[in-house]
């Protein structure tokens, strides 16, 4: 009996932290972008699903956008595709694309829509190229190295970037009852399909709908000092001085980026999360204490950014 009761007060200490969270955050979109270990690990998937559930139920918008990377790269390695990368980009041919149209509107989004629906949710299904939702432009990807006189122009194939996206969408499955799954693939004017970066079609669309957040789940646990520490509390004067110093570099550059764009452009508050951690959304959103690094446009008293 007595391990019940301290079992029940748990719970309810768990409940009444969160209810100023879910007070604060009913009405208010939440964009989460879904990737790496999150989709491949059962258990992950199943939190994951449960948290943009609660959400929802608690009279939040939720809005997911995910990637597809791993499974984009088996299925190409079934079908004797070979894969090249320029700057962490995939070079994306009409087959591969094809492959990525597969994944990503077929395989991959369908997937995350049951998940959500047999965890108790409505989830629709969308790409950018339902409704003309993502009008997409190809993107160019310039190099220059000592001794050329100008920067070389790569093509990378069916690589886009947004150019616009249509509100009215969103807009029409807020209204409703759905959670809205986006694949971020879009098209340009001329009807041409493009792959895009997942963590910057997120952005794009935190911005759209000026989101109370934007939400990156990653397979690290956030942004780490030199000494490894993770930094959280951070402004967007202090990112670029950690950018400017180096601390922020190589494969965490685009992630940060694209959050500093979001918080610079009207979203309240970027979060790169540990998608490796159980109910990892859940616990940003309804805690004191949070999780990951926290990047927003509001002044910092102190001068140092805050470890945890």
């Amino acid at each position: 009996m007595t391990f019940e009761l301290s079992k029940a007060q748990n719970i309810a200490s768990v409940l009444t932290e969160a209810l100023p969270y879910i007070q604060h955050f009913t009405g208010k979109t939440i964009v989460v972008k879904y990737g790496g270990n999150a989709m491949i690990d059962e258990e992950l998937q199943n939190s994951f699903a449960r948290d943009i559930v609660l959400m929802k139920l608690v009279g939040m918008h939720p809005i997911v956008v995910h990637g597809g990377g791993p499974q984009i790269g088996t299925l190409l390695e079934k079908l004797d595709i070979k894969s090249h990368f320029v700057d962490g980009m995939r070079v994306t041919d009409s087959a591969t694309m094809d492959v990525v149209e597969m994944v990503l509107g077929g395989l991959v989004n369908k997937q995350i829509v049951s998940l959500l629906n047999k965890n108790g949710g409505k989830a629709i299904g969308i790409t950018g190229k339902d409704g003309d939702f993502i009008r997409a432009r190809k993107l160019t990807v310039t190099r220059q190295t000592p001794g050329m006189e100008a920067p070389e122009i790569i093509d990378i194939g069916q690589v886009g970037e947004v150019a616009s996206m249509n509100p009215a969408i969103i807009g029409m499955l807020k209204s409703s009852d759905f959670i809205p799954v986006i694949a971020p693939i879009g098209a340009d004017e001329h009807g041409a399909s493009y792959n895009i970066n997942a963590d910057i079609v997120a952005g794009k669309v935190a911005q759209m709908v000026l989101a109370e957040k934007l939400i990156l789940l990653t397979n690290i646990s956030g942004v780490q000092d030199k000494q490894g520490n993770v930094l959280t509390g951070l402004t967007t004067a202090q990112v670029k001085d950690l950018i400017a110093d180096g601390t922020i570099h190589g494969g965490m550059l685009p992630k940060i980026n694209c959050a500093l764009d979001a918080v610079n452009s009207g979203v309240i508050s970027a979060q790169i999360i540990d998608g490796r951690v159980p109910h990892a959304v859940l616990l940003e959103v309804f805690t004191d204490e949070g999780i990951g690094t926290l990047i927003t446009n509001k002044d910092n008293k102190s001068t140092r950014p805050q470890t945890r």
